[in-house]
Order: structure tokens, then C-alpha cells, then sequence
């Protein structure tokens, strides 16, 4: 028997009663049947609704030769009347995004001929995928050109049209369907076949927000935000900009341009430490004696540094020289020898100094988390 949809003859139900007809012990729950249902279970990319079923928590949902089994953290007796009652605030915020998806996904279908061929809507926006390329700047037509369609606050209607009507009709999917299709039409912006619910106007849906892209299978992969979620991300990141402002002292219109300064004032920084390390380093190198047995430093210097120093002390040394900067048990090295395999060193005492790393037959590096204490042991 297949389950009576609710959702689809009301997206806005939100509270039901239906009698059940099977409930058995799932694997993380109870797998429970009813005769009608208003929770929409996971498909087309969307997540199941969650809510309450009969005073126990439905957790998810999913259909199966045309009937939802609900999944829920407690039994339910066998023919019984129960009242079920979504999670409202999380199913409206689904319909609001899931409609938005398909005003964005038509406008990019209509303007530049590319399909979504991916879409998954989960607890926190959505993410699209569309078979072509495009750029910020095209992003941003395609996502005022979605907003104005929200501002128009257009119909949005779903119905299952009779196969010689839908035979007539050009419409988007992704699926080649041939019954039972439904048509959720945007008014003037889109038509696309989906067995989700939506909202019954776009202006319900209140903002649009594409939020980041990448290059994904040969096409683009959309990060997007509408209604509630997109006003969340909009806090956050005002939020954000608010604690920038504040540590930057500059006012918040200026916050980037406070960033950039910042960031050259920070390499040139790292410019002038480096810089002081090298010299460090040539000044160490230029003190060294030669000694029949190894050499052991410990410096504060980059990897650029640390081989000119080793390249140094391979001439005073009778074994090895090591250099090591960072601190206790994380260490980056670099180790060279005239006399010496280093890679075949670095392999016999590797695991004893906890060094792992490369290099060449003279010159090896990598990193080594020794103490300090050990390595002054090993090298004495």
C-alpha cells in the first residue's frame, strides 16, 4: 500500500494524525509505516524532515516502492491514530532553498544553456552543480537577476500533468522520467521536474545568496544560502567584520584595505627576520673549527639558512653536521656530511631520533621530534 503524501497535497502541512501500520526494530531505531505522512523523506539531494511522531522523535525518512518508513528513536503501536508535528522552522528553511535552487538553476540553464546535474540541501544551505563554467561577475547577474525574482514574489505551483500534456511541455531534469512527474513551476522564471516541497511564492523565500564556486567535473559547483540561512551568514560574517574593524581600529568600510596593510607590513617583517637570520647563520658558520667528529647547532632560521650553515660545517666536520631550528620534539633539520651516506644515515637512525625526511646522498632535511637533550646526546 502505498503512503498517502501530505506533503504534496499541502507543503505547508504541519501537524497530522495517520494511523500506523508497521513498526519493526531498525538497526538505530524503529522503521515505522503510516497510512498518510506530512515528512517528506530523503531524495532528490534533499534531507528528510524531522519532528515528532506519536511522543517519540522521527530522525529520518526515506520511501521505498512508493511507501515512507519513517525512522524514529522509539516504537509506536500497530493501528493506532498518532499525531505527527514537523520540525517547521527546518522544513520552511528547506522549501525556501530548495525554490531558490531552482530560480538560480533556471536563470543558468536560460542564460547560458548549463543543466544542473548535482544539487544536495542539507542542515545549512545547499550546494549546486551545473555542467559549465562561469565567472564571479556572471555569478553575480545570476544571483541579483534570482533576488529580483523573489522581490516579484512570483506563483510557484506543483501539479503531476497528464503524459500527453507533459509529452507537450519543455521542463528541466536531470532524470529521464517517464510517470509520475511532477512540475514545480516558478512563474516566468523556471519549470523543472522535483518531488520536493516548495513554497507557494518566491517572496516567502527572502534572499538569495551565492556564497563561493569551484571548478568541479568539467562544470561548476555552487555553494548557495536563501532565506534564513543567508541572513545567518550574513550575521556571521558582519560579526566578523565588526571584530576586524575593532582590532584593526579602522572603520569597517576599510577593513580590507586595514587587512592589506597588515599583510605587507607582516612580510616585510618576515623579510627583515630572515634577513637577520642569515646573517646569524653566516656569523655561526664564519666561528666554526673543525673538529675530527660532528657538529651540532641549533639556530631560529629558514631552510634557506639552516643548508647555507650545514654547507659550512660540512667543511670543519669530520661526520656530520646538523642543524637544527624549531623547538622540543618538533624540529625541522637539515643534516649534510662529506664522509657520510646521509641517506643511508638518516635510514639506520631515523626512528632513533624520530627524524623523518629526504634529501640527497650529501644533504638530507626534514622534520624530528627529539628533544633537545637527545640530540645533544646523540651528536656529544
Amino acid at each position: 500500500m502505498r503512503t498517502r503524501k501530505l506533503y504534496y497535497e499541502d507543503a505547508y502541512t504541519r501537524v497530522f494524525e495517520s494511523r500506523v501500520l508497521a513498526c519493526e526494530k531498525a538497526k538505530n531505531g524503529w522503521s515505522v509505516e503510516l497510512a498518510a505522512t506530512a515528512f517528506f523523506p530523503e531524495e532528490g539531494g534533499q534531507e528528510a524532515d524531522r519532528g515528532a511522531l506519536g511522543g517519540v522523535r522521527v530522525l529520518d525518512a526515506h520511501e521505498k516502492d512508493g511507501v515512507v518508513l519513517h525512522l524514529t528513536d522509539g516504537p509506536l503501536p500497530v493501528g493506532k491514530t498518532v499525531t505527527g508535528e514537523l520540525d517547521w522552522p527546518d522544513r520552511f528553511r528547506k522549501m525556501q532553498t530548495h525554490t531558490a535552487e531552482h530560480i538560480v538553476s533556471g536563470i543558468i540553464h536560460r542564460k547560458y544553456g548549463f543543466d544542473n546535474v548535482g544539487f544536495h540541501l542539507g542542515s545549512d544551505g545547499c550546494t549546486v552543480d551545473v555542467s559549465g563554467e562561469l565567472t564571479r561577475e556572471q555569478l553575480d547577474e545570476i544571483e541579483r537577476e534570482a533576488n529580483e525574482a523573489v522581490w516579484r514574489d512570483l506563483p510557484v505551483t506543483a501539479r503531476f500533468p497528464l503524459a500527453c500534456e507533459l509529452a507537450r511541455m519543455e521542463y528541466r531534469s536531470k532524470l529521464e522520467l517517464t510517470h509520475d512527474v511532477r512540475i514545480v513551476t516558478v512563474e516566468g522564471v523556471d519549470m523543472c521536474a522535483c518531488c520536493a516541497p516548495h513554497v507557494s511564492s518566491t517572496g516567502q523565500i527572502g534572499a538569495v545568496k551565492l556564497l563561493d564556486f569551484m571548478r568541479h567535473r568539467g562544470g561548476l559547483r555552487l555553494w548557495m544560502k536563501a532565506g534564513p540561512d543567508a541572513l545567518a551568514d550574513y550575521r556571521s560574517r558582519y560579526a566578523d567584520t565588526v571584530k576586524i574593524s575593532g582590532l584593526l581600529n579602522t572603520p569597517q568600510s576599510d577593513v580590507a584595505a586595514g587587512v592589506e596593510k597588515l599583510l605587507a607590513q607582516r612580510d616585510e617583517l618576515k623579510r627583515e627576520i630572515a634577513a637577520l637570520r642569515r646573517r646569524e647563520a653566516e656569523r655561526m658558520a664564519a666561528a666554526l673549527e673543525s673538529t675530527p667528529g660532528d657538529i651540532l647547532l641549533f639556530v631560529q632560521s629558514d631552510e634557506d639558512g639552516m643548508r647555507a650553515l650545514v654547507n659550512a660545517g660540512m667543511e670543519k666536520a669530520g661526520g656530520v653536521c646538523a642543524v637544527f631550528s624549531g623547538k622540543e620534539r618538533d624540529w625541522r633539520f637539515v643534516m649534510g656530511s662529506k664522509q657520510t651516506d646521509m641517506r643511508a644515515f638518516l635510514r639506520e637512525h631515523g626512528q632513533e631520533l624520530g627524524a623523518k625526511g629526504g634529501g640527497q646522498t650529501g644533504m638530507v632535511s626534514g622534520r624530528c621530534q627529539a628533544t633537545r637533550a637527545e640530540l645533544e646526546a646523540f651528536f656529544g
